[in-house]
Formats: structure tokens, sequence, C-alpha cells
């Protein structure tokens, strides 16, 4: 207790204290008596007695107080009047106790007892104040309670009860054996409630429950019971300790004890002395929290100064449950939390019972952190007391380099507080532990500043280890909450150095993504070799960005890189990707994607990749064989020397044919078709194209000394030589399998051959008499040759002549260009075309007229025609209706050349 205690125990010793619901009461071995607040405040001071002050006693108001004293007074003062009452004893006097209604009863009862060993009741009487002896001759009195007519005391032979209300001893409880005497360690008594005694004596702890039928009458009187009707005393709980009791009290349904815990020298001697030992032994006492059946509830070591000297008698208990006051379900009831008041020598110690605060500060103190942050999750305390609670937690954790631990516990003691994020981000920044904690920072509810997600990524960048948390980081944050650009000015550095790892690239490659930089992106992506870079180009329009890692996306995806290059050949040229992995030397197997490339190029454009035709033509005889020939025919672009060495040293035998043949080396050709081919059918497809009659005779040659092949050369030369010349050459006796199948075959085939012959030249002259007619017919046939202004008039004088002449209306001029048999003059009146402004007619003999001329001489005829039925036929027509049944109606008149006509006639 602090205040004015401090202060005066420094020159007193305290013995003894009382509790009233207003104030304490603390005497002194120097017979002083202090009244304080419950802060240790002094209020008053008053020299009671001479000696020792052994006990105190408050009545149930506060208004009064009795105090007895070894110098053998028992003195009571009033508290807020001048009032004191002295009685002399002339004995030592050890206990007292107060009616409870003392200030408000005239009786103005008391008991007290002492050394003597008489137990004196004393009442205010008529005459004045009289003393009651109610008990004596069994040694002295040591301790005595009072509540409401119950009085209880003990002496040398145990505890008895009287009921001051009835006049009459209620019971008797007998000392537990083999206790020390009294006068060395002290009996306790305490009631809990009206009807329940604790006794603590030495090691024992007794309750003795009383069933009272005392009825109270008005004002607060009682009624007189007979003897028929006396209380009952039952012993509902006992039990030992292993310690010794120096103080007792009660604690809702459990005691609190007061424990002496004795040394050697008191167990040896038995407390036979009263005075401290000079080598002081003892141990702290402790405030034990028991139940009825003595399991231990808490424990606590009492911060006494001088312990060490101090025997079991000089402590005491006093507590404070004052009437009113409630404890249900284990709880008490807001304000009504018993005090209790530890006195030794030089000490007053507060003791009340733990909330959930003083439980969680008690396990912080002791360094039970798991356990407080329990506590204050349960809710036990104030809502800010988890924030206390998680930091000082996290400091602990801190302390003990326990960091990764620390921050797993960071959702769950920060919550939702952006401040204490922030705090505790840039602590673990401070600690270079950071990425302990990145796991863990919210990046919504709450949102923190964008430094704070800045400095974690870059505290991931800086360290090799935690390249992959990195990474993974980058990927799980949502852009918007930092800014990519101080992580890539952290990372950026270590590119092309030892401490750059993979996960490191692709970190930096999606940040380079969230700024924009996607040809950056891309680069690293490309030499990470991700399958999804292909869509990477696409969606972000990289194409420009390929041109350097022609490589890295071939051996990623050789296909959709070679086709991804063909579409982009504009941007990209065939020189820069041969050469690219031409030099990417043993990193890939460049000559097969040289090959892939080129021949994609080649169906493309043949004639984009002419440069490399030739190392094309190895890439095909070493990956392709089958697609070379059709190559080497579409080329014009290869070294045919060059071609012919590889198809060599491939062993590509009709490859080599080919290129002999286009060298003009034939007759190598056909020795490799029939020497190393052994085709016949081959040598003679191949003799045929190349329409030498030289290699004829080269291929019979060859052939003669081997049987078979005259065979079949017998069989597939028909249109190509006379089979009699073969069959003439052939040596005599030579054996020639089936033969004589094969000739017939021959003759078939020769027949056949005539006979589609002779029907071919007859369809052939057919078809020449038709043409040859059907182009005398056109010949005979006249042009129409038209002005554009005298196109309507001329139509209209022909269709009133009724003269069908043919007109050709894709012929917008009137000058004849072409040569004439008239000079480019009119047969009939001999005027030149240029003239006269009128259209012409021309025939396919050469002859040219006017239009009007010819119409006019051709309608005079036929006027004369008429007229005299003797006459000729008229000139210029012709009505052989035969002949152009085809082409005209019957009745229709066709123009001819006068002149031709004329002459012909």
């Amino acid at each position: 207790m602090g205040g004015s205690v401090p202060s005066f125990l420094s020159n007193e010793a305290a013995s003894c204290i009382a509790v009233a619901e207003r104030m304490i009461a603390l005497g002194t071995y120097d017979g002083t008596i202090h009244i304080l607040d419950f802060l240790g405040n002094q209020v008053k001071a008053f020299a009671a007695h001479s000696a020792a002050v052994n006990e105190l006693s408050f009545d149930k108001e506060g208004e009064y107080l009795g105090s007895c004293s070894d110098d053998g007074s028992v003195v009571i003062n009033s508290l807020f009047i001048d009032e004191k009452l002295k009685f002399e004893y002339h004995r030592p006097m050890k206990a007292i106790a107060l009616d409870p209604d003392y200030a408000r009863k005239s009786s103005r009862r008391f008991v007290a007892g002492g050394l003597a060993g008489h137990l004196y009741f004393n009442t205010k009487k008529w005459l004045g104040y009289k003393d009651q002896v109610l008990h004596s001759g069994e040694g002295p009195i040591h301790a005595v309670k009072w509540r409401t007519s119950l009085v209880a005391w003990a002496n040398n032979v145990g505890v008895k009860v009287y009921d001051a209300a009835n006049d009459q001893r209620i019971t008797f409880i007998e000392r537990p054996r083999c206790s020390p005497h009294p006068e060395v360690l002290l009996p306790h008594l305490v009631w809990q409630d009206d009807t329940l005694l604790v006794i603590g004596w030495g090691t024992s702890v007794k309750i003795a429950a009383i069933r009272t039928n005392l009825n109270n009458g008005a004002n607060g009187t009682y009624r007189h019971v007979t003897m028929s009707n006396m209380n009952q005393v039952d012993i509902v709980a006992s039990f030992q300790t292993s310690y010794f009791i120096s103080g007792i009290a009660p604690f809702g349904d459990a005691l609190v004890l007061l424990a002496y815990i004795p040394s050697e020298e008191d167990g040896e001697n038995g407390f036979s002395s009263t005075i401290p030992s000079r080598q002081g032994s003892a141990q702290r006492p402790e405030v034990r929290v028991v139940t009825w059946n003595n399991d231990e509830l808490a424990t606590d070591a009492l911060p006494v100064h001088g312990f060490e000297h101090y025997k079991a008698k000089d402590y005491s208990l006093a507590h404070s449950p004052f009437s009113g006051s409630s404890y249900a379900g284990g709880q008490w009831a807001a304000g009504d939390e018993p005090i209790y008041y530890i006195v030794s020598p030089k000490d007053v110690v507060i003791a009340k019972p733990r909330d959930a605060e003083d439980h969680i500060a008690w396990l912080l103190q002791h360094g039970r952190h798991e356990k407080a942050l329990a506590a204050a999750e349960a809710g036990q305390g104030r809502s800010e007391l988890l924030d206390e609670v998680g930091s000082k937690y996290l400091d602990h954790l801190i302390v003990e380099r326990k960091y990764t631990e620390a921050a797993s516990l960071c959702p769950k003691l920060l919550r939702g507080s952006a401040t204490a994020w922030e705090r505790w981000v840039f602590h673990f920044a401070h600690l270079r532990q950071l990425p302990a904690l990145v796991p863990y920072i919210p990046t919504e509810n709450p949102r923190l500043r964008d430094t704070a997600y800045e400095v974690a990524l870059v505290a991931l960048a800086t360290n090799p280890a935690f390249h992959t948390d990195l990474l993974s980081t980058v990927k799980s944050w949502p852009p918007v909450i930092y800014s990519a650009l101080p992580v890539i000015s952290a990372i950026e550095p270590q590119l092309n150095t030892s401490s750059m790892t993979d996960a490191l690239k692709e970190a930096l490659a999606e940040l380079y993504v969230i700024n924009g930089q996607y040809e950056k992106a891309f680069s690293l992506y490309a030499d990470l070799m991700k399958p999804d870079i292909f869509d990477f180009i696409e969606r972000h329009n990289l194409h420009d960005s390929i041109r350097e890692k022609v490589v890295q996306l071939m051996m990623l995806d050789c296909k959709h890189a070679v086709s991804l290059l063909i579409q982009n050949r504009d941007l990209i040229t065939p020189s820069e990707v041969v050469s690219q992995l031409l030099s990417s030397g043993n990193k890939c197997d460049s000559r097969y994607f040289l090959h892939l490339y080129l021949h994609l190029l080649f169906e493309v454009n043949p004639h984009a990749g002419k440069d490399y035709h030739d190392m094309q033509v190895e890439l095909y005889a070493e990956y392709d064989p089958k697609v070379l020939l059709p190559f080497l025919r579409s080329s014009q672009h290869y070294t045919l020397e060059k071609a012919y060495e590889i198809c060599v040293r491939r062993d590509l035998l009709k490859e080599q044919v080919f290129i002999l043949g286009r060298m003009g080396n034939s007759k190598q050709a056909l020795a490799v078709i029939i020497n190393e081919l052994g085709d016949i059918e081959e040598a003679v497809e191949f003799v045929s194209m190349q329409h030498d009659d030289d290699l004829w005779e080269e291929l019979i040659q060859q052939c003669l000394h081997k049987p078979e092949m005259v065979g079949v050369l017998l069989e597939h030369t028909v249109g190509n030589l006379d089979p009699l010349y073969i069959v003439n050459i052939v040596p005599n006796g030579l054996e020639i399998p089936r033969l004589r199948d094969r000739l017939v075959k021959i003759i078939t085939d020769y027949r056949t051959e005539t006979s589609l012959r002779h029907g071919c030249n007859d369809i052939l002259k057919a078809d020449c008499v038709d043409l040859l007619v059907k182009y005398y017919k056109e010949a005979r046939r006249a042009v129409y040759l038209s002005n554009e202004e005298d196109d309507t008039r001329s139509k209209r004088d022909a269709s009133g002549a009724s003269l069908p002449i043919e007109k050709t209306s894709s012929m917008r001029s009137t000058v004849v260009k072409s040569k004439t048999r008239g000079g480019g003059r009119c047969c009939l009146c001999f005027d030149h075309f240029s003239i006269q402004n009128v259209s012409v007619t021309v025939f396919f003999c050469c002859h040219a007229y006017h239009t009007t001329c010819l119409t006019d001489s051709t309608y005079s005829n036929s006027n004369k025609k008429g007229t005299g039925p003797t006459s000729q036929e008229p000139y210029g027509y012709d009505n052989d209706d035969d002949e152009d049944e085809e082409d005209d109606q019957a009745s229709d008149p066709r123009m001819r050349c006068i002149l031709c006509t004329t002459a012909a006639s």
C-alpha cells in the first residue's frame, strides 16, 4: 500500500488491521492507531494505548472502532464525534469484537478477552457499563468474532459459539490435534456469512455450518426461542494443509489462506520461540486460494520486506466483504470485488481478485505470451487489450529472433489496422527480416501505402533465397497497389550477375508487363523459354522484337517459330534467321531448325532463300531425302556439282540421275539407272525425255548382255523404237525370259497402235474438210464498217432496203486501214474512202465498196431481173439456200462481191 503507509511504517511496526466500508484502521506496536483511506492516505491517527495494539474491530456502520492492547485496556473511539471509552482489565487483552449494531443500539455491547482467560461481555446498563464473564478457566482468549447475534471465540481448548440473543452457548469445536500452542501460532476465525464459521488453526481448516432458528423481531431485535429449538452445528468441510495458516478469509465459494511456510528451524523447535531468529531463513508468505476440498486455485508469493526474520504470528489478514456483496457463477458483481489486506511489521500488501487484465499482465510478465494472447482473444478485458498484448507478443518474438513465428501471427494480431501493419513492415525491413512477413501482408482490408508494398518487393528482390517468393508475390498482388518502377530499378542492376536467377528474371518480366515495357518483358520471356511467349507476341504485337530471339523461339517451339518467322519475313530477313541459327553453336540442333525454316520458306516463295539452296540440298539429304528430288526439279539456284557430291555421299541414286541429266551427262545417268537402280522402265523414261537417238543406242547396248533387261526393253520401246531393230541386233542364242509372250504383246500393241493411227487420220481428214468448208463460207461474207454519225441512218436505210448486211458494231471509224485491191478506193465509184463520210463494205477478197454504191447497184440489178424473165441472174447475190441454211433465214439473199461474182460468171 502506498500513500502515507511507507512513511510512518519506516519508524513504526504494524501489528494488526481492520477494514470497514469507508476506511481502514491500522494498529502498531507502540499503541498508535492510524485511520487510512483505501489509497493508504492517513485520515487521522491517535495514541489509543501505551503498548502494542493486538486487535481492532469496527461496527457494521463503520462509525466506532474498538481496540485492545497488551497494556490491559480496551478503547472504543467514535470516528465522527468526540467520544471515547476506555476499559481497564489489568491484564494483556488479545481479542475484541464490537456488536455489529453497536452504533444503532443503546446497549453498546462488545466482547473482549486476553491472557486472564476470561471472555468479557460488556453491556451498557442504566447505571453504567457492566462486564459479564461468558467463559473462563480454559486458558487465554486468542480470537473472537461477532456476526448478527452469534459470538465465536477461541482459547487453548477449542472454539465455542455463543448466541447473544438467546443468552446460551451453542457449540464447542475442539482444537485440532498436534497443532502448535496458540500463543505461538494463533487461531483465526472469520464468519463467511450469518451461518458459516471458518476456523484456521495451525495446519487445519474447518468450516462449521450453524443451523439457527432465530427469528428477527421488529427494529432488529431477536425473539427468544426455547431450548428445544436450540441451534445445531455441522462441520461441512475440514482439511489439512502443508503450511501454517497466518490468516484466513472467504473468497466466494472458496477460501483465501495466508500461508506461512516454516523453515527447518521452526519445524525442529515446534515454534517454541516468539523472538525472530537473527539468522533469517523463513520463506516468503504466500496467498493461496483453495476450495473447501483443499484444491489450490491460485498461489502468489508476497513482496514483503524482511520476511526472512518474521514468524507466523507476525502476519495478519483482513478483508472487506461488505453486506450486499454478491458472488455468483464465479464472478463478483461490479464494484463488489473483495479486497484483502496482508499486514507485516513493515508492509501492508493489498490483494484483490485478478480480473482478465491482471491475469493477462501476469502471463506477460512471466513470459507466457501464448496464454496471454488466448485470454485476450477470448474477449476478457478491454478491446484495446488485444492490440497491447499482440504488440508485446510480437516484441517478445522479435527479441527471441523468432521472425517467422512473429510474421505468421501478424494477421491475427494486427487485423485491420493499416497503421500497425505499416509500422511492423518497416520494423521488419529495419531488421532485414521483411521476407518473412511478405506472405502475410494484406492487399485489401486494409490496403497499405504504396511504399510499404514496394519496400517488401525490394526486400525479396535483393536476396537470392527469396526470388521464388518474389515471383509468386508479384503474380498474386494486384498491380494497382504499388508502383513497379522502384522494384524494377532495384532488380535491373542484378542483370548479367551471379545473383540473377530464373525466378528473378521472370519476376522482372512480370514487372515490365505491369509497367507497359512489353519489349523488355519479351526478351526475358524468350530467355526463360516460356511456353506462352507466342501468345504474348500476338497479344502485344511484338513481331519487331523477335529479330534477336530466333534461336530461343526455335528451341521453344520450332514449328510455331518457323511459321512466325515466315509470316514476318519482311521484318526479319532469311539472312538474319540463318546467321543467328548458324551462330548458335551447340546450344541447339541448329541444322534441323535451318532445314525446317528453309523448307517452309521455299514452299511459300521458291526464290526468297535462293542464296541458301546449296545448303538446303545438304539439309534435305540429311533430314528429308524424299523431298530432295522435287526440290532439285523446282530450284534453279543450287550448284549442280555440289549437289551431285552430296547425293553421291548420301547414296541418293535418283537424285544423281536427275543431276547428271541436268549436267548433260546422260550416258553416266543412264549407267546409274541400269547398274545401280536396275530399273529399265526408269531408263526408258529417262531416254525418252532426252530425245537423243544415240542414247537409245547406248541403252540397247548396255541391255544386250542382260537378257531380262532385253525383255523389259522390248515391252517398253513400242512407240519409241522399232522392236524389229532390237530383235535384229540381239545376239543369236541369247535366252530372253518370256520372249514369246513379249513378242506377242509387241505385235498386239503394234497392231493396236496402227489401228489407232488410221482412225485418228480419218478423223483428222474429216475435221480438215469441215474446217475448210467453214472457212470458205466465212470468206464469202462481207464486213460492214460504219462511222458513229451515220450509224443510225445506215441502219434505217438497210432496214428499208431489206438488205441484211453483217455489221461490226465494235468498229467506230470509217478509215479502212487494211490494204484493199482498190487502193483504198470504192470499186464502183473509184472515190477515195476518205472523201465521202459514208459506211464501207469490205469482202475477204479484198474488194471494198461504199455501202451506198453497193446498195444502189444491187437494187438496180434486182429491178432489171424483175422486168425481163430471160435476163441473167443479178450481180452480187447468191441464193444458194443449202449453203446458207445454217446461218441465215431461207428467204434472205446474201450480198456478194460484184467484181468477183461478175468474173466468176
